[in-house]
């Protein structure tokens, strides 16, 4: 029974994720997330009792992904330089298998900014243990910089090509999808590469 009830909201959060991408919070209907979920809408109300709650669900699990992977990100990189790598990597991957988050989050911000904020501070992220990886390096090996501007850098240099796919493919590509699907797999190492070129005194 607790298996079929992770399914089904599983499924409910798929298929409001997808309306809410294509119509907004404020377009969306329960009748249209129900039918994408391909159940009534009296079970939709079961598991979540209105239309706020669902998208406080979908937010919450859409960000949740992006948070994980900073924490892990951070356990798992002792450096700046690893940092750079294994963030730039894992953002990416999470893009290229949900590309939905770029633009669900980015109109969020566009409709609600403060639910980001609150998500984020709900989260208890620590941005200071960032901010010191990023100033813990030897002077003699990094340029100064702003590690909040690095930090903004590299999550535009990620969703940009997200964000943008229908330019980047049909005007930059001819609409080659193929093409596109390369551009975004070489897409990591151009990014680190221009991070670290940015960051790091060239010896």
């Amino acid at each position: 029974m607790v298996k079929k009830t992770e399914n089904t909201e599983e499924k409910i959060i798929a298929a409001a994720s997808e309306v809410f991408l294509k119509k907004g919070m404020d377009g969306a209907r329960m009748q249209e997330i129900a039918d994408e979920a391909g159940i009534n809408k009296s079970l939709l109300h079961y598991y979540f009792r209105s239309k706020d709650k669902l998208f406080d669900s979908v937010f919450t699990e859409t960000f949740k992904n992006v948070i994980d992977l900073i924490n892990e990100v951070f356990t798992s990189s002792s450096t700046l330089e690893s940092f750079i790598e294994n963030f730039v990597i894992g953002y990416s991957s999470i893009l290229i298998e949900k590309p939905h988050i770029a633009n669900f989050v980015l109109h969020e911000l566009s409709r609600n900014p403060q639910r980001v904020v609150e998500h984020i501070n709900s989260t208890n992220f620590d941005k200071l243990k960032l901010i010191s990886l990023m100033t813990a390096e030897d002077e003699t090996r990094v340029r100064q910089f702003n590690p909040i501007q690095i930090i903004v850098d590299i999550l535009a240099l990620c969703i940009f090509p997200f964000v943008a796919k229908p330019i980047i493919k049909g005007f930059m590509f001819d609409g080659d999808v193929e093409e596109y699907n390369i551009f975004i797999d070489q897409r990591s190492q151009h990014i680190i590469k221009f991070v670290k070129t940015a960051v790091f005194i060239q010896k």
